[in-house]
């Protein structure tokens, strides 16, 4: 059994999820009902990285807050500026795309139990309140702001503890590593169950009514993905970007894609960190902020739905409503992981800019869900694999300095 295990973790990853992949899909064409009981191999695996991501944020920050020692050189400033950065472009990309792709929408009755934000300080208030909550619940509940904001706390005075205090908090923080590394080497079995639940349950007929809706969407995203990232990532690094592109993409999006969760994504992060080299005081923390406040996808979906249902109720739209919406999406988008409904709950706060009512604000968020299956997924891929992306962008830019040569080797 030893031996099998360790032929299983000696194949590339890639090339056992793709394994995977093709095996849940030709299962959903061959035997959708007989093969049903798959979809626990999705859920097992989903549930094992939600599981398990809250400790391991808390107890590597407060390691990485732990370590650090005054006066050693951070790159978090440039991380969150490049998460901020990063999030206002994508949603300026997907307001340029509206205006040249405009699309309308197959507005529906339909009603919702989750209240919407009513304003921006409303987001903001949530965010804050996220901040300060019991650090038991937080942990509990996956509250990512809570958890960064304890766990940091918790490392600064613990570094007036005893040397055998700081050891057994290393200690811990290596053991939950390994076990995270365990899970994610079931990841094809995963992706199975995920990819098998999804075509069996949405198919492809909903998506296609919305087809323009969905191209604009993906447009957008992979616009971002492939020109503006790699525009951000050469100016610091000044070298090809695309290496490290591609790599964030299949070690951290094609994940990203499946789970749909950018919280289940950073022990994936972290561990694809780890595989490049950088440092593990800065991931550490740089990769559960991201998935916090680094919504590029977010951005893009509030922008696009907010002006779709402008365009669909013949609302002009001048050029500062247009740059306020862009503002707006990015700070709606960096808040979107403390609201109920993600992106698509923030959509009414940015139609409000308009005068569009909320009740029709709320059908524009029903046409989301409808291709909730691909617009949350690929969302999902373009905000956690630009995680790693704008870390490992931060480090090198310092690696370039220090004339340390960056390699990034292929998956």
């Amino acid at each position: 059994m030893k031996n099998l295990y360790e032929r299983w973790i000696k194949i590339s990853l890639i090339k056992r999820i793709i394994v995977g992949l093709i095996v849940g899909v030709i299962l959903v064409l061959v035997a959708p009902e007989k093969a049903s009981s798959v979809t626990i191999l999705g859920d097992l695996f989903v549930g094992a990285l939600k599981a398990i991501a809250p400790l391991l944020v808390f107890v590597l920050v407060m390691a990485a807050v732990l370590q650090h020692k005054k006066g050693q050189k951070s790159n978090m400033k440039l991380i969150i500026f490049l998460y901020l950065l990063g999030t206002f472009l994508a949603a300026s990309v997907a307001v340029v795309g509206s205006f040249l792709f405009p699309v309308d929408l197959i507005l529906k009755a339909g009603e919702s139990s989750i209240a919407p934000p009513e304003n921006i300080a409303g987001v903001l208030k949530a965010l804050f309140m996220n901040l300060v909550e019991n650090p038991v619940k937080a942990l509990l509940q996956g509250n990512y702001i809570g958890i960064l904001f304890w766990s940091a706390l918790f490392g600064f005075f613990l570094r007036e503890s005893s040397e055998n205090s700081k050891k057994l908090i290393l200690d811990v923080s290596d053991v939950i590593l390994k076990t995270v590394k365990t899970i994610i080497e079931f990841a094809p079995f995963g992706i199975m169950g995920l990819i098998f639940n999804s075509l069996r349950t949405s198919g492809f007929a909903s998506l296609l009514i919305y087809g323009k809706l969905i191209l604009l969407l993906l447009g957008c995203m992979g616009f971002v993905t492939f020109v503006i990232n790699p525009l951000i990532a050469y100016f610091y690094i000044r070298q090809n970007p695309y290496p490290l592109i591609m790599r964030c993409l299949k070690d951290s999006g094609v994940t990203a894609f499946f789970t749909r969760s950018s919280a289940a994504n950073i022990p994936v992060n972290m561990n694809l960190c780890e595989n490049l080299g950088l440092d593990k005081e800065v991931y550490s923390v740089s990769i559960p902020l991201g998935a916090t406040i680094n919504m590029g996808g977010a951005a893009i979906t509030i922008s696009i739905f907010a002006l779709s249902a402008a365009h669909t109720l013949n609302i002009q739209v001048d050029i500062f409503s247009a740059l306020l919406l862009s503002v707006l999406s990015a700070i709606s988008a960096c808040g979107a992981s403390g609201v109920a409904g993600g992106s698509l709950l923030l959509v009414p706060l940015a139609c409000s800019l308009f005068g569009i009512p909320n009740d029709i604000a709320m059908q524009v968020v029903g046409v989301g869900f409808i291709i909730g299956v691909i617009q949350d997924s690929c969302e999902t891929a373009l905000n956690s694999s630009t995680d790693v992306l704008f870390t490992c962008v931060a480090e090198f830019a310092n690696w370039r300095k220090e004339g340390k040569a960056i390699v990034v080797e292929r998956a």
